[in-house]
């Protein structure tokens, strides 16, 4: 199951379930005020076993965290902002090129960096 981060865009979730991802928000959840390591850990003890988030600093705090959950994957997403519609359709394009594989206990930017 995969996770968005509070600086996540929800609308995502549609997409994500379309192609065949369970998935969720930590908004949805009642995390959204949770750093980074408590969010992956209340993430880990839920099922969840991706997060995606556009935290650079997450990606700084993801070695701890994936340290206490290792199995765990963290995917930092490299897509600029934008109103909700245009940043779907970017993911979208972005994921037909290259879809998001996990690894458990890594660290994964996307789509490259």
């Amino acid at each position: 199951m995969w996770l968005l981060d509070a600086n996540m865009d929800v609308h995502l979730l549609p997409f994500l379930r379309e192609q065949g991802v369970r998935c969720d928000a930590a908004a949805r959840r009642g995390w959204a005020a949770l750093g980074n390591g408590d969010l992956a850990l209340a993430a880990a003890q839920a099922g969840f076993h991706c997060i995606l988030t556009q935290d650079r600093l997450f990606a700084e705090s993801a070695r701890v965290a994936l340290v206490a959950v290792p199995g765990c994957c963290i995917v930092v997403i490299h897509l600029p902002q934008r109103p909700w519609r245009e940043y779907v359709q970017q993911f979208r394009e972005a994921w037909g090129t290259s879809p998001i594989r996990p690894v458990p206990g890594q660290l994964i930017h996307w789509p490259g960096a």
